[in-house]
C-alpha cells in the first residue's frame, strides 16, 4: 500500500530546541496508528508538524498525494478556548469550511449535515448550548462531530480520550474504527496502552526520538517502554537542534 505520510530525518522543535529528533519512516494509506510515549515525548509536537502548524527545524514531512486541507486535526481539549461565545451548532459547522469556505452560507443541506453529525456523537438537543457549558465528555463528542463534517482522508487525534468517561471513550473509539474501515488514515496519541493493544495494529513509540515503530504487540514491550521513559528523562530540553545523534531505531 502506498505511503500516505513520509518522514525524512525530521526534527521538530521550538526556538531551535528540538522536541522530536531524527524521525524517519512512513505511514501507509489506511493505517490505524497509535503514537505512544511518556509525557514530554514529543507526540503533540509531531502532530503539529504533520498538520502544518509547526515547520520542521530539519528534514521533511511528505504528504504524498494528500493536500494539507485533506488532514483533519483534533487538538487536546485544553487547547480549545471554551470561553469563546459560540454555540455547539456553529462550532460543529466550522467543519464545513473546507467545502463551503469561511463565509459560505448554510442552506438546508448543510444544516441537515450538522444535525446528522451531532446525532452521530449523541449530542442531539445540544445545538444551542454554549460550548462553555459542556462537560469534558460532551466537549470531546462535539469535536468529533466537527471531524465527521470535515470528511478528511487523514485524521490526527491528540489524546482524544483523555479525562473523559468510559462510555464516551467507547462511543468515540467506535467512530475511529469506522473511519479505519472506510480506508481513512488515522493517527492517535494515546496513553491507555490496553486500549492501544486492543484496537491499534501499529504503534510508534516515541521518546523525543523513535524507540520502535511497527506491530503494536512487538513495539509495546516492557523493555521498550522502560527505554522510552529513560530516554525522555535523559533528554536535554536546552539542546540545540541536531546536537544529539539519533540511535538506530529498533524495528518491532
Amino acid at each position: 500500500m502506498a505511503a500516505q505520510l513520509q518522514f525524512r530525518d525530521v526534527t521538530l522543535g521550538y526556538d531551535r530546541h528540538p522536541a522530536v529528533h531524527h524521525l524517519t519512516g512512513e505511514i501507509a494509506e489506511g493505517s490505524l496508528l497509535a503514537v505512544c510515549g511518556p509525557n514530554g515525548a514529543g507526540k503533540s509536537t509531531l502532530f503539529r508538524g504533520i498538520v502544518g502548524i509547526l515547520k520542521p527545524l530539519a528534514g521533511q514531512i511528505g504528504l504524498g498525494a494528500v493536500a494539507a486541507r485533506d488532514i483533519a486535526y483534533l487538538p487536546q481539549s485544553a487547547d480549545i478556548d471554551r470561553s469563546f461565545p459560540i454555540s455547539v451548532f456553529d462550532f460543529v459547522g466550522t467543519g464545513l469550511w473546507r467545502s463551503k469556505g469561511l463565509f459560505g452560507g448554510f442552506g438546508k443541506a448543510e444544516v441537515a449535515r450538522v444535525d446528522r453529525a451531532l446525532s452521530a456523537v449523541g449530542l442531539t438537543g445540544f445545538e444551542n448550548r454554549s460550548i462553555g457549558t459542556l462537560s469534558g465528555g460532551q466537549m470531546q463528542r462535539m469535536l468529533f462531530a466537527r471531524l465527521l463534517l470535515q470528511d478528511a482522508r487523514v485524521i490526527v487525534l491528540d489524546e482524544p480520550f483523555n479525562a473523559i468517561d468510559a462510555k464516551t471513550a467507547n462511543d468515540l473509539m467506535d467512530l475511529v474504527l469506522r473511519w479505519h474501515k472506510e480506508g481513512r488514515t488515522v493517527l492517535a496519541a494515546l496513553h491507555d496502552l490496553d486500549l492501544v493493544r486492543r484496537h491499534f495494529p501499529h504503534t510508534l513509540l516515541l521518546a523525543r526520538q523513535a524507540v520502535a515503530w511497527g506491530d503494536t504487540l512487538q513495539t509495546l514491550t516492557a523493555e521498550r517502554l522502560l527505554e522510552a521513559r529513560r530516554m525522555c528523562e535523559a533528554f536535554d530540553d536546552d539542546a540545540a537542534a541536531c546536537a544529539i545523534d539519533a540511535p538506530p531505531m529498533r524495528a518491532a
